[in-house]
Protein backbone atom coordinates (compact mmCIF):
# COMPACT_ATOMS: atom_id res chain seq x y z
CA UNK A 1 0.00 0.00 0.00
CA UNK A 2 1.27 3.88 -0.81
CA UNK A 3 -0.57 5.19 2.10
CA UNK A 4 -1.89 7.97 0.43
CA UNK A 5 -3.67 9.98 2.68
CA UNK A 6 -6.46 12.49 1.14
CA UNK A 7 -6.88 15.87 3.12
CA UNK A 8 -9.87 17.80 2.18
CA UNK A 9 -10.04 20.93 4.47
CA UNK A 10 -10.59 24.35 3.75
CA UNK A 11 -8.31 25.90 6.42
CA UNK A 12 -4.80 25.96 5.16
CA UNK A 13 -3.13 25.41 8.72
CA UNK A 14 -5.23 22.16 9.25
CA UNK A 15 -4.07 20.97 5.88
CA UNK A 16 -0.53 21.73 6.49
CA UNK A 17 -0.46 20.06 10.56
CA UNK A 18 -1.85 17.12 9.04
CA UNK A 19 0.97 17.04 6.58
CA UNK A 20 3.27 17.52 8.83
CA UNK A 21 1.52 14.34 11.31
CA UNK A 22 0.98 12.12 8.60
CA UNK A 23 4.53 12.40 6.54
CA UNK A 24 6.09 12.05 10.10
CA UNK A 25 4.85 8.65 10.02
CA UNK A 26 5.93 8.37 6.04
CA UNK A 27 2.45 8.46 4.70
CA UNK A 28 1.77 10.47 1.44
CA UNK A 29 -0.89 13.05 1.86
CA UNK A 30 -2.53 14.62 -1.14
CA UNK A 31 -4.37 18.28 -0.22
CA UNK A 32 -7.46 19.36 -1.60
CA UNK A 33 -9.08 23.18 -0.24
CA UNK A 34 -12.81 22.23 -1.23
CA UNK A 35 -15.32 19.37 -1.85
CA UNK A 36 -15.00 19.38 -5.75
CA UNK A 37 -11.16 19.16 -5.88
CA UNK A 38 -11.39 16.73 -2.87
CA UNK A 39 -14.23 14.72 -5.41
CA UNK A 40 -11.91 15.16 -8.29
CA UNK A 41 -8.68 14.15 -6.85
CA UNK A 42 -10.42 11.10 -5.10
CA UNK A 43 -11.45 10.11 -8.13
CA UNK A 44 -8.21 10.15 -9.59
CA UNK A 45 -5.59 8.92 -7.47
CA UNK A 46 -8.03 6.88 -5.58
CA UNK A 47 -6.07 6.70 -2.79
CA UNK A 48 -6.28 4.74 0.49
CA UNK A 49 -8.05 6.54 3.57
CA UNK A 50 -9.87 10.18 3.54
CA UNK A 51 -9.46 12.80 6.02
CA UNK A 52 -12.48 15.32 5.58
CA UNK A 53 -13.96 17.96 6.91
CA UNK A 54 -17.22 18.71 7.00
CA UNK A 55 -17.45 22.47 6.56
CA UNK A 56 -16.55 23.16 3.12
CA UNK A 57 -17.02 26.65 1.36
CA UNK A 58 -18.03 24.92 -2.20
CA UNK A 59 -19.93 21.45 -1.39
CA UNK A 60 -20.86 20.75 2.29
CA UNK A 61 -18.89 17.59 3.70
CA UNK A 62 -22.13 15.42 3.70
CA UNK A 63 -22.71 15.57 0.11
CA UNK A 64 -19.19 14.80 -0.71
CA UNK A 65 -19.64 11.54 1.42
CA UNK A 66 -22.66 10.86 0.04
CA UNK A 67 -20.73 11.33 -3.60
CA UNK A 68 -17.76 9.27 -2.95
CA UNK A 69 -20.08 6.61 -1.33
CA UNK A 70 -22.06 6.02 -4.87
CA UNK A 71 -18.93 6.59 -7.03
CA UNK A 72 -17.84 2.84 -7.91
CA UNK A 73 -14.40 4.07 -7.55
CA UNK A 74 -14.09 5.41 -4.46
CA UNK A 75 -17.42 3.53 -2.39
CA UNK A 76 -14.86 1.25 -0.57
CA UNK A 77 -12.08 4.33 0.46
CA UNK A 78 -12.13 4.71 3.81
CA UNK A 79 -13.39 8.20 5.33
CA UNK A 80 -12.31 10.02 8.56
CA UNK A 81 -14.63 13.15 9.18
CA UNK A 82 -12.32 15.81 11.51
CA UNK A 83 -14.84 18.59 12.79
CA UNK A 84 -15.13 21.42 14.89
CA UNK A 85 -19.04 20.79 15.48
CA UNK A 86 -20.36 18.90 18.55
CA UNK A 87 -23.42 18.97 17.46
CA UNK A 88 -24.80 14.98 17.99
CA UNK A 89 -27.34 15.18 14.91
CA UNK A 90 -23.91 16.18 12.78
CA UNK A 91 -22.06 13.30 13.81
CA UNK A 92 -25.32 11.25 13.44
CA UNK A 93 -25.49 12.86 9.82
CA UNK A 94 -21.71 11.82 9.08
CA UNK A 95 -22.38 8.42 9.90
CA UNK A 96 -25.28 7.70 8.06
CA UNK A 97 -23.99 9.26 4.94
CA UNK A 98 -21.06 6.91 4.88
CA UNK A 99 -18.29 8.21 6.87
CA UNK A 100 -16.09 5.12 8.72
CA UNK A 101 -15.45 7.51 12.03
CA UNK A 102 -16.09 10.85 13.08
CA UNK A 103 -13.68 12.99 15.04
CA UNK A 104 -14.33 15.88 17.23
CA UNK A 105 -11.33 18.84 16.84
CA UNK A 106 -9.50 18.61 19.37
CA UNK A 107 -8.89 15.13 19.32
CA UNK A 108 -6.01 13.18 20.60
CA UNK A 109 -3.77 12.71 17.78
CA UNK A 110 -2.59 8.89 19.04
CA UNK A 111 -6.23 7.62 19.20
CA UNK A 112 -6.83 9.34 15.48
CA UNK A 113 -3.99 7.91 13.89
CA UNK A 114 -4.67 4.56 15.33
CA UNK A 115 -7.73 4.16 14.25
CA UNK A 116 -5.71 5.89 10.81
CA UNK A 117 -3.95 2.72 10.77
CA UNK A 118 -6.79 0.51 11.91
CA UNK A 119 -8.93 1.53 8.86
CA UNK A 120 -5.89 1.26 6.29
CA UNK A 121 -5.15 -1.68 7.15
CA UNK A 122 -8.85 -3.08 6.31
CA UNK A 123 -8.59 -1.53 3.20
CA UNK A 124 -5.50 -3.28 2.66
CA UNK A 125 -7.19 -6.92 3.35
CA UNK A 126 -9.85 -6.06 0.88
CA UNK A 127 -7.28 -5.30 -1.92
CA UNK A 128 -5.63 -8.22 -1.00
CA UNK A 129 -8.13 -10.26 -2.18
CA UNK A 130 -8.00 -9.58 -5.53
CA UNK A 131 -4.20 -9.46 -5.35
CA UNK A 132 -3.80 -5.75 -6.60
CA UNK A 133 -5.48 -6.18 -9.51
CA UNK A 134 -8.81 -4.18 -10.75
CA UNK A 135 -11.60 -5.45 -8.70
CA UNK A 136 -13.96 -4.84 -12.26
CA UNK A 137 -12.05 -7.97 -13.44
CA UNK A 138 -13.45 -10.11 -10.80
CA UNK A 139 -17.22 -8.55 -11.79
CA UNK A 140 -16.66 -6.09 -8.62
CA UNK A 141 -17.15 -2.78 -9.93
CA UNK A 142 -21.09 -3.22 -9.91
CA UNK A 143 -23.12 -1.11 -7.78
CA UNK A 144 -23.79 -3.02 -4.57
CA UNK A 145 -27.14 -4.44 -3.58
CA UNK A 146 -28.61 -3.36 -0.50
CA UNK A 147 -27.73 -6.22 2.43
CA UNK A 148 -31.55 -7.27 3.45
CA UNK A 149 -31.05 -10.32 5.56
CA UNK A 150 -30.33 -9.74 9.56
CA UNK A 151 -27.12 -10.49 10.72
CA UNK A 152 -26.41 -11.79 14.48
CA UNK A 153 -25.02 -10.13 16.73
CA UNK A 154 -23.40 -11.85 19.73
CA UNK A 155 -22.94 -9.11 23.20
CA UNK A 156 -19.77 -10.66 25.09
CA UNK A 157 -19.94 -10.19 28.60
CA UNK A 158 -20.41 -11.55 32.30
CA UNK A 159 -23.01 -9.53 33.12
CA UNK A 160 -25.90 -11.09 31.40
CA UNK A 161 -28.50 -8.07 33.12
CA UNK A 162 -26.48 -5.52 30.97
CA UNK A 163 -26.57 -7.46 28.08
CA UNK A 164 -30.28 -8.18 28.00
CA UNK A 165 -30.33 -4.29 28.98
CA UNK A 166 -28.92 -3.65 25.91
CA UNK A 167 -30.26 -5.96 24.13
CA UNK A 168 -33.69 -4.62 24.61
CA UNK A 169 -32.56 -1.42 23.85
CA UNK A 170 -30.98 -1.88 20.46
CA UNK A 171 -33.55 -4.09 19.30
CA UNK A 172 -36.33 -1.52 18.05
CA UNK A 173 -33.00 0.30 16.16
CA UNK A 174 -31.67 -2.85 14.53
CA UNK A 175 -32.93 -6.39 12.54
CA UNK A 176 -30.30 -8.45 13.39
CA UNK A 177 -30.71 -11.38 16.27
CA UNK A 178 -28.97 -10.26 19.17
CA UNK A 179 -27.66 -13.10 21.76
CA UNK A 180 -25.83 -13.04 24.36
CA UNK A 181 -22.61 -14.86 25.14
CA UNK A 182 -19.89 -15.33 28.22
CA UNK A 183 -15.93 -15.17 27.70
CA UNK A 184 -16.01 -18.98 28.24
CA UNK A 185 -18.80 -20.19 25.60
CA UNK A 186 -17.64 -17.34 22.93
CA UNK A 187 -14.26 -19.39 23.02
CA UNK A 188 -15.96 -22.87 22.67
CA UNK A 189 -18.40 -21.59 20.01
CA UNK A 190 -15.19 -20.72 18.16
CA UNK A 191 -14.75 -23.99 16.10
CA UNK A 192 -14.16 -24.09 11.90
CA UNK A 193 -17.35 -25.95 11.81
CA UNK A 194 -19.54 -23.62 13.50
CA UNK A 195 -21.10 -20.42 12.04
CA UNK A 196 -19.99 -17.57 13.97
CA UNK A 197 -21.84 -14.37 14.44
CA UNK A 198 -21.24 -11.76 12.35
CA UNK A 199 -20.09 -9.07 15.07
CA UNK A 200 -18.92 -9.71 18.28
CA UNK A 201 -19.81 -6.92 20.99
CA UNK A 202 -17.40 -7.27 23.57
CA UNK A 203 -18.48 -5.59 26.93
CA UNK A 204 -14.54 -4.27 28.30
CA UNK A 205 -16.02 -2.70 31.39
CA UNK A 206 -17.17 -6.11 32.63
CA UNK A 207 -14.23 -8.53 31.46
CA UNK A 208 -11.86 -5.96 32.27
CA UNK A 209 -9.65 -3.96 29.38
CA UNK A 210 -6.60 -6.33 29.48
CA UNK A 211 -8.82 -9.76 29.36
CA UNK A 212 -10.97 -7.84 26.84
CA UNK A 213 -8.29 -7.33 24.34
CA UNK A 214 -6.76 -11.32 24.57
CA UNK A 215 -9.83 -11.97 23.61
CA UNK A 216 -10.24 -9.62 20.45
CA UNK A 217 -6.93 -11.13 19.46
CA UNK A 218 -8.14 -14.53 20.50
CA UNK A 219 -11.18 -14.30 18.29
CA UNK A 220 -8.54 -12.90 15.42
CA UNK A 221 -6.36 -15.54 14.99
CA UNK A 222 -9.33 -18.39 14.88
CA UNK A 223 -10.36 -19.89 11.53
CA UNK A 224 -14.10 -19.32 12.50
CA UNK A 225 -14.10 -16.17 13.76
CA UNK A 226 -10.80 -14.07 12.24
CA UNK A 227 -13.43 -12.83 9.72
CA UNK A 228 -16.06 -11.15 12.20
CA UNK A 229 -16.61 -7.86 12.78
CA UNK A 230 -15.53 -7.22 16.69
CA UNK A 231 -16.21 -3.96 18.55
CA UNK A 232 -15.20 -3.35 22.16
CA UNK A 233 -17.56 -1.18 24.45
CA UNK A 234 -16.29 0.31 27.50
CA UNK A 235 -17.47 3.45 30.03
CA UNK A 236 -14.10 5.24 30.75
CA UNK A 237 -11.84 2.95 28.76
CA UNK A 238 -8.19 3.86 29.63
CA UNK A 239 -6.66 5.41 26.53
CA UNK A 240 -3.92 3.04 26.03
CA UNK A 241 -6.23 -0.05 25.69
CA UNK A 242 -8.21 1.75 22.94
CA UNK A 243 -5.76 2.37 20.88
CA UNK A 244 -4.02 -1.44 21.48
CA UNK A 245 -7.82 -2.60 20.63
CA UNK A 246 -7.31 -0.60 17.00
CA UNK A 247 -4.10 -2.03 16.49
CA UNK A 248 -5.32 -5.80 17.45
CA UNK A 249 -7.95 -5.56 14.67
CA UNK A 250 -11.36 -4.14 16.44
CA UNK A 251 -13.50 -3.33 14.15
CA UNK A 252 -14.70 0.27 15.78
CA UNK A 253 -14.78 1.31 19.96
CA UNK A 254 -17.60 2.51 21.26
CA UNK A 255 -18.36 3.68 24.40
CA UNK A 256 -21.31 3.82 26.83
CA UNK A 257 -21.78 7.97 26.47
CA UNK A 258 -22.83 7.15 22.89
CA UNK A 259 -26.39 7.46 22.02
CA UNK A 260 -28.29 4.17 21.20
CA UNK A 261 -28.82 5.99 17.89
CA UNK A 262 -25.05 6.70 17.18
CA UNK A 263 -23.93 2.94 18.25
CA UNK A 264 -26.95 1.30 16.14
CA UNK A 265 -25.22 2.96 13.11
CA UNK A 266 -21.57 2.08 13.78
CA UNK A 267 -22.14 -1.59 14.06
CA UNK A 268 -24.44 -1.56 10.94
CA UNK A 269 -21.47 0.38 9.79
CA UNK A 270 -19.36 -2.82 10.80
CA UNK A 271 -22.01 -5.46 9.55
CA UNK A 272 -21.68 -3.34 6.04
CA UNK A 273 -18.20 -3.25 5.91
CA UNK A 274 -18.36 -7.38 7.14
CA UNK A 275 -20.59 -8.89 4.32
CA UNK A 276 -18.80 -6.51 1.44
CA UNK A 277 -15.66 -8.33 2.79
CA UNK A 278 -17.54 -11.68 2.25
CA UNK A 279 -18.91 -10.68 -0.68
CA UNK A 280 -15.37 -10.09 -2.27
CA UNK A 281 -14.09 -13.07 -0.98
CA UNK A 282 -16.90 -15.44 -2.61
CA UNK A 283 -16.32 -13.98 -5.94
CA UNK A 284 -12.62 -14.30 -5.32
CA UNK A 285 -13.11 -17.50 -4.42
CA UNK A 286 -15.58 -18.10 -7.64
CA UNK A 287 -13.06 -17.01 -9.79
CA UNK A 288 -10.12 -18.85 -8.98
CA UNK A 289 -12.69 -22.34 -9.21
CA UNK A 290 -13.49 -20.77 -12.50
CA UNK A 291 -10.26 -20.84 -13.31
CA UNK A 292 -9.18 -23.95 -13.02
CA UNK A 293 -12.64 -25.90 -14.27
CA UNK A 294 -14.14 -26.65 -17.13
CA UNK A 295 -17.08 -24.83 -17.07
CA UNK A 296 -19.08 -27.55 -19.36
CA UNK A 297 -18.07 -31.03 -17.72
CA UNK A 298 -17.26 -29.45 -14.26
CA UNK A 299 -13.75 -31.16 -14.55
CA UNK A 300 -10.80 -29.67 -13.78
CA UNK A 301 -9.45 -27.93 -16.92
CA UNK A 302 -6.17 -27.91 -18.92
CA UNK A 303 -4.35 -25.37 -17.16
CA UNK A 304 -5.14 -26.78 -13.76
CA UNK A 305 -4.19 -30.36 -14.60
CA UNK A 306 -0.86 -28.91 -15.90
CA UNK A 307 0.12 -27.86 -12.61
CA UNK A 308 -1.13 -30.63 -10.22
CA UNK A 309 0.82 -32.64 -13.05
CA UNK A 310 4.57 -31.06 -12.37
CA UNK A 311 3.63 -31.81 -8.36
CA UNK A 312 2.50 -35.22 -9.12
CA UNK A 313 5.61 -36.03 -11.10
CA UNK A 314 8.15 -34.34 -9.09
CA UNK A 315 6.70 -36.69 -6.46
CA UNK A 316 6.48 -39.84 -8.51
CA UNK A 317 10.44 -39.03 -9.32
CA UNK A 318 11.37 -38.26 -5.54
CA UNK A 319 10.17 -41.28 -4.26
CA UNK A 320 10.98 -43.35 -6.89
CA UNK A 321 6.89 -44.75 -7.30
CA UNK A 322 5.59 -45.08 -10.20
CA UNK A 323 2.90 -42.83 -12.00
CA UNK A 324 0.51 -43.97 -15.16
CA UNK A 325 -1.23 -41.26 -17.37
CA UNK A 326 -3.75 -41.70 -19.74
CA UNK A 327 -5.34 -39.35 -22.44
CA UNK A 328 -8.71 -40.41 -23.43
CA UNK A 329 -10.64 -39.27 -26.89
CA UNK A 330 -14.42 -39.93 -27.82
CA UNK A 331 -14.15 -42.03 -30.61
CA UNK A 332 -16.24 -40.44 -33.90
CA UNK A 333 -16.90 -37.28 -31.52
CA UNK A 334 -17.34 -34.83 -34.63
CA UNK A 335 -19.81 -37.29 -36.78
CA UNK A 336 -22.37 -37.09 -33.37
CA UNK A 337 -21.55 -32.86 -33.42
CA UNK A 338 -22.64 -32.73 -37.34
CA UNK A 339 -25.79 -35.19 -37.06
CA UNK A 340 -27.23 -34.48 -33.50
CA UNK A 341 -25.93 -30.88 -33.19
CA UNK A 342 -23.88 -29.14 -30.59
CA UNK A 343 -25.93 -29.54 -27.49
CA UNK A 344 -26.43 -33.32 -28.25
CA UNK A 345 -22.49 -33.22 -28.48
CA UNK A 346 -22.16 -31.48 -24.70
CA UNK A 347 -24.31 -33.89 -23.10
CA UNK A 348 -22.13 -36.55 -24.83
CA UNK A 349 -19.06 -35.34 -23.07
CA UNK A 350 -20.84 -34.17 -19.65
CA UNK A 351 -21.73 -37.74 -18.99
CA UNK A 352 -18.56 -39.65 -20.70
CA UNK A 353 -16.94 -37.34 -18.03
CA UNK A 354 -19.20 -38.47 -15.24
CA UNK A 355 -18.86 -42.13 -15.97
CA UNK A 356 -14.82 -41.47 -16.12
CA UNK A 357 -14.83 -39.90 -12.78
CA UNK A 358 -17.21 -42.57 -11.05
CA UNK A 359 -14.54 -45.09 -12.17
CA UNK A 360 -11.50 -43.63 -10.24
CA UNK A 361 -10.04 -42.89 -6.84
CA UNK A 362 -10.00 -39.69 -4.83
CA UNK A 363 -6.27 -39.03 -5.70
CA UNK A 364 -6.51 -39.60 -8.67
CA UNK A 365 -6.41 -36.40 -11.32
CA UNK A 366 -9.12 -36.29 -14.34
CA UNK A 367 -9.32 -33.43 -16.71
CA UNK A 368 -10.95 -32.14 -19.96
CA UNK A 369 -7.89 -30.82 -21.60
CA UNK A 370 -9.27 -30.72 -25.18
CA UNK A 371 -12.30 -30.59 -27.34
CA UNK A 372 -13.08 -33.99 -26.79
CA UNK A 373 -10.33 -35.62 -24.72
CA UNK A 374 -9.69 -36.50 -21.48
CA UNK A 375 -6.49 -36.63 -19.15
CA UNK A 376 -6.04 -39.31 -16.22
CA UNK A 377 -3.43 -39.54 -13.84
CA UNK A 378 -3.11 -41.87 -11.29
CA UNK A 379 -0.10 -41.90 -9.04
CA UNK A 380 1.21 -45.19 -6.69
CA UNK A 381 -0.17 -47.63 -9.97
CA UNK A 382 1.92 -50.11 -11.35
CA UNK A 383 1.12 -51.05 -15.01
CA UNK A 384 -0.79 -53.71 -14.59
CA UNK A 385 -3.00 -52.28 -12.58
CA UNK A 386 -3.09 -49.05 -14.57
CA UNK A 387 -4.58 -51.27 -17.47
CA UNK A 388 -6.68 -52.93 -15.91
CA UNK A 389 -8.36 -49.11 -15.38
CA UNK A 390 -7.90 -48.07 -18.43
CA UNK A 391 -9.88 -51.06 -20.31
CA UNK A 392 -12.47 -50.76 -17.41
CA UNK A 393 -12.95 -47.04 -18.22
CA UNK A 394 -13.74 -48.37 -21.97
CA UNK A 395 -16.35 -50.83 -20.59
CA UNK A 396 -18.01 -48.14 -18.37
CA UNK A 397 -18.33 -45.52 -21.02
CA UNK A 398 -19.29 -48.47 -23.94
CA UNK A 399 -21.74 -50.82 -21.98
CA UNK A 400 -24.70 -48.35 -21.44
CA UNK A 401 -26.00 -45.68 -24.34
CA UNK A 402 -26.06 -42.28 -23.31
CA UNK A 403 -29.39 -40.73 -22.84
CA UNK A 404 -29.37 -36.96 -25.07
CA UNK A 405 -32.09 -34.49 -24.35
CA UNK A 406 -35.20 -35.29 -26.77
CA UNK A 407 -35.68 -39.03 -25.21
CA UNK A 408 -32.61 -40.48 -27.91
CA UNK A 409 -29.74 -42.54 -26.75
CA UNK A 410 -26.49 -42.96 -28.18
CA UNK A 411 -23.63 -45.49 -28.11
CA UNK A 412 -20.24 -43.75 -27.21
CA UNK A 413 -16.71 -45.74 -27.11
CA UNK A 414 -13.86 -44.19 -26.19
CA UNK A 415 -9.71 -45.23 -26.85
CA UNK A 416 -7.20 -44.82 -24.71
CA UNK A 417 -2.95 -44.24 -24.55
CA UNK A 418 -1.25 -45.09 -21.23
CA UNK A 419 2.20 -43.93 -20.48
CA UNK A 420 4.05 -45.15 -17.55
CA UNK A 421 6.46 -42.42 -15.95
CA UNK A 422 10.09 -43.03 -15.21
CA UNK A 423 11.88 -41.53 -12.47
CA UNK A 424 14.39 -39.40 -13.41
CA UNK A 425 17.55 -39.05 -11.72
CA UNK A 426 17.48 -35.50 -11.90
CA UNK A 427 14.57 -34.39 -9.75
CA UNK A 428 15.17 -30.24 -11.00
CA UNK A 429 11.80 -28.54 -11.78
CA UNK A 430 13.09 -28.31 -15.56
CA UNK A 431 13.56 -32.05 -15.26
CA UNK A 432 9.87 -32.02 -13.84
CA UNK A 433 8.22 -30.35 -16.27
CA UNK A 434 10.16 -32.56 -19.05
CA UNK A 435 9.04 -35.74 -17.68
CA UNK A 436 5.44 -34.46 -18.03
CA UNK A 437 5.29 -32.74 -21.13
CA UNK A 438 7.35 -36.21 -22.56
CA UNK A 439 4.56 -38.72 -20.42
CA UNK A 440 1.77 -36.74 -21.77
CA UNK A 441 3.16 -36.58 -25.34
CA UNK A 442 3.91 -40.61 -25.05
CA UNK A 443 0.35 -41.03 -23.78
CA UNK A 444 -0.97 -39.16 -26.88
CA UNK A 445 1.22 -41.17 -29.25
CA UNK A 446 -0.32 -44.21 -27.63
CA UNK A 447 -3.99 -43.01 -28.29
CA UNK A 448 -3.27 -42.85 -31.93
CA UNK A 449 -2.22 -46.42 -32.02
CA UNK A 450 -5.35 -47.12 -30.24
CA UNK A 451 -7.51 -45.46 -33.35
CA UNK A 452 -5.41 -46.85 -35.81
CA UNK A 453 -6.20 -50.32 -34.32
CA UNK A 454 -9.80 -49.93 -34.58
CA UNK A 455 -10.96 -47.90 -31.66
CA UNK A 456 -12.31 -48.75 -28.32
CA UNK A 457 -9.26 -50.09 -27.31
CA UNK A 458 -5.72 -48.97 -24.90
CA UNK A 459 -2.45 -49.33 -25.86
CA UNK A 460 0.51 -49.13 -23.53
CA UNK A 461 2.68 -46.86 -24.87
CA UNK A 462 6.46 -48.17 -25.15
CA UNK A 463 9.13 -46.86 -22.52
CA UNK A 464 11.31 -43.60 -22.72
CA UNK A 465 14.55 -44.40 -23.99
Amino acid sequence: MDGRILIIDDVATNRIVLKVKLVAASYHPILACGGLEGLRMARICVPDLILLDLMLPDLPGFDVLRELRNDPVTRDVPVIVMSASTALEDRLAALEAGADDVFVKPYDDDLMMARLRNLLRSRQDLADLTDGHDSGLFGMAEPEAEFQQPGHLALVTEWPQRAMKLREDLSPLMRDTISVLTHDTVLSDAQPATRAPDIYLIDVDYLQSERGLRLLSDLRSRAATRHAGICLIAGAAVQSHMIMALDLGANDILNTGMTLPEIALRLRAVLRSKRRADLRREQVQDGLRLAMIDPLTGLFNRRYASARMMVMAARSQRDGRPLAVMVADIDRFKAVNDKYGHAVGDDVLIEVGHRLGCSLRADDLLARIGGEEFLIAMPLTTTDEAQSVARRLCLEVEQRPILVAGGGALKVTVSIGLAMSQCAENGSPNAVADSVDALIGRADQALLASKRAGRNQVTLARTAA
